[in-house]
């Protein structure tokens, strides 16, 4: 799904072809793969005794590590086709940063607090597990959404780096803000949330610094020792299919750990998921017309977008269960958040792929 338009040489490249067309037989079937994956780890959950357990101690200083390793291997590989060469043309954006800066930690935030109080009002668990969620702001999984949408990867990299900065500087006093002083304001009961930032950067640290330091070195030496056309051509292709591989096997973990919880509280998994489809419809169709109304490209818009909609479940998740506890509602909140944006956003790749050429023409305009 990488294929982008050849704006070098103004021919029609790729991207002008129909979408499914030039799509791998592994691409093509992504979403057949997840619902598969789903339905694979609901079912091993609910079935296999103490399977959650198991895999819930597989874990160290409170990280999965079945679910580091899944995410570990799905972002490797597209933070190897990263050129990086070519950050500077992202750094020097400033609408695309300015942008990204404030749908990420203005406006996000207060959508989420706004819909879990309109519709979580009698729930309270649920309601702070998911303004949780909505601090959470996405550093890994993003990652693979916006290569299969045909983003910009190299402003994919800079604005999930930009998200883990202020990840580790502004998620505490965000949390306290939002769970305490903003409902005081508002005559709203209040909750409290305490994290300490070594918490926060330790999710960034493992999630996107392992991964990101590893494509750096494979494209820096790769290219050094058999040139970059080997690079592109040779090595890219075959370990870009692990970011799937990586990711199906993420999602049938993600899904066994819960599978008992999810299958026997239906209601209470519908009542979250209602909020959570709400804010990844708004957050993302809104961050693409933005895109758009700002003048940015496809490329770099469908990454404005899917950079936005997206959150750092791995984090939200630690904090509801350092917080409140593993069997707490903020935590079944938290771990409903990653079950609703898989298929949301695989979804939302589709709709990105099928806007591109009614909102941006034919070939996509590259962004510079």
């Amino acid at each position: 799904m990488s294929a982008t338009p050849d704006t070098e040489t103004g021919q029609p490249g790729p991207a002008d072809q129909p979408v499914v067309k030039k799509l791998s037989t592994l691409d093509r079937f992504l979403a057949v793969w997840i619902l598969a994956a789903m339905a694979v780890g609901l079912l091993a959950g609910r079935l296999i005794p103490g399977l959650g357990e198991a895999l819930n101690a597989i874990a160290v200083d409170g990280i999965s590590l079945p679910i580091a390793l899944g995410l570990l291997i799905m972002m490797y590989p597209v933070l190897a086709k990263v050129r990086y060469d070519r950050l500077d043309t992202v750094t020097g954006d400033r609408r695309l940063l300015t942008t990204s800066l404030i749908l990420n930690w203005v406006l996000g935030p207060a959508l989420m607090f706004a819909l879990a109080w309109l519709l979580l009002p009698d729930l309270p668990e649920y309601r702070t597990g998911l303004i949780i969620v909505g601090l959470a702001r996405c550093i890994a999984m993003v990652i693979i959404w916006n290569d299969l949408a045909c983003g910009d990867r190299e402003a994919g990299a800079v604005l999930v780096a930009i998200n883990s900065i202020f990840q580790v500087v502004a998620f505490a006093g965000l949390g306290w803000f939002y769970l305490s002083v903003l409902p005081g304001w508002l005559g709203l009961p209040q909750a409290d949330l305490n994290i300490s930032a070594w918490q926060i950067a330790k999710s960034v640290l493992i999630f996107l610094g392992i991964p990101l330091v590893a494509g750096y070195l494979t494209r820096r030496f790769g290219e050094k020792a058999k040139g970059r056309a080997w690079y592109e051509e040779k090595l890219i292709p075959r370990i870009g299919p692990f970011a799937l591989y990586g990711l199906l096997f993420t999602i049938v973990v993600l899904f066994a750990l819960q599978g008992d919880a999810i299958t026997s509280q239906p209601l209470d998994v519908a009542r979250i998921a209602l909020p959570l489809l709400a804010y990844f419809a708004i957050m993302w169709l809104g961050s693409l017309a933005l895109g758009r109304a700002v003048g940015l490209g496809y490329e770099r818009s469908a990454t404005l977008a899917f950079t936005a909609a997206g959150n750092n479940f791995e984090l939200a998740i630690a904090v509801a269960i350092a917080t409140f506890g593993v069997t707490s509602g903020q935590a079944l909140a938290g771990v409903v958040g990653p079950l609703i944006e898989v298929p949301v956003l695989v979804a939302l790749v589709y709709v990105s792929l099928a806007l591109r050429k009614r909102w941006w023409g034919a070939r996509a305009a590259a962004d510079h």
